[in-house]
């Protein structure tokens, strides 16, 4: 490994993708953000993500992200191919497809567009918390490596397990200060990620840790680069909850703010499970 490649952060070795011909990357799963049985699906969605963002056509910033979680990904080598379906004056609609050995394991919907100066209206406002310098720091030694790629500072609903039971559900809600470890400046990329850092809500409203998987994760950016640019390292506060948890499937929502009160994104999934 080279001195330029050693010097990357983590998650842009993670994320790091070579051209392999029009529209498509070449890249490789990485083991410092490993899950139980394969990679986070944050990396995977930041993948997705940077491989629009690599593409000569694309114009504007992402706009929204929907990633679906076809199959396990594997250790080891993967392709992703990228294809601009539609470009109107105001969105770029992409479809994206990683796979191994051939075979489709992840498929992404992305829509990038120009930014507009228009009427704005924000009637949100993010929860009441502690700052995070005032919030301690979630010890994640000897958790799953992705764990410890993130600094977590968990003002209410950190997961403990034994804390609650299927018969004794606990509440969902979580507010939990976030940011990359080592520290990085918040982009795109960082923030697809990060959107996928809340830990499925069953573990947090059941205390145990039932086979589980993401099946869909859709993400909307509402920050422009300038936002982003402002926050930098610091940590971004997250707001998550759960609705319902039925058939085996539960939905999940998040907000993430900046330090200084603005919405940056706001993501939705729903989760698969086994009782």
């Amino acid at each position: 490994m080279t001195d330029a490649l050693s010097a990357l952060h983590p998650l842009d070795e993670a994320v790091r993708l070579e051209p392999a011909g029009p529209g498509a990357y070449r890249g490789a799963t990485s083991a410092p953000y490993w899950n139980m049985a394969g990679p986070f699906g944050g990396t995977t969605a930041a993948i997705l993500m940077k491989a629009v963002l690599d593409h000569p056509q694309r114009r504007g910033r992402p706009v929204a992200q929907t990633v679906n979680f076809c199959a396990a990904v594997a250790e080891g080598a993967f392709e992703v191919v990228v294809r601009l379906v539609r470009d109107g004056r105001s969105t770029q609609h992409w479809q994206v497809e990683m796979l191994q050995a051939g075979v489709v394991v992840t498929t992404a919907s992305t829509v990038t567009g120009p930014d507009r100066e228009t009427w704005s209206h924000a009637p949100a406002a993010p929860p009441s918390v502690p700052p995070a310098a005032q919030t301690p720091v979630l010890d994640t030694s000897g958790r799953t490596g992705w764990r410890g790629r993130y600094e977590f500072r968990f003002e209410r609903g950190e997961p403990i397990p034994g804390a609650a039971s299927p018969q004794a559900p606990g509440a969902a809600l979580s507010h939990s200060w976030v940011r990359d470890e080592p520290p990085r400046p918040l982009d795109y990329v960082s923030l697809a990620a990060i959107c996928d850092t809340f830990v499925v809500k069953i573990l947090q409203v059941r205390g145990d840790i039932p086979p589980v998987a993401t099946v869909s994760l859709s993400t909307y950016f509402m920050a422009d680069e300038a936002a982003l640019s402002r926050q930098d390292a610091r940590p971004v506060l997250g707001v998550a909850d759960a609705r319902v948890f039925r058939h085996g499937f539960n939905d999940q929502s998040a907000e993430i703010w900046s330090d200084d009160g603005v919405l940056l994104a706001v993501s939705h999934q729903v989760v698969w499970f086994k009782s």
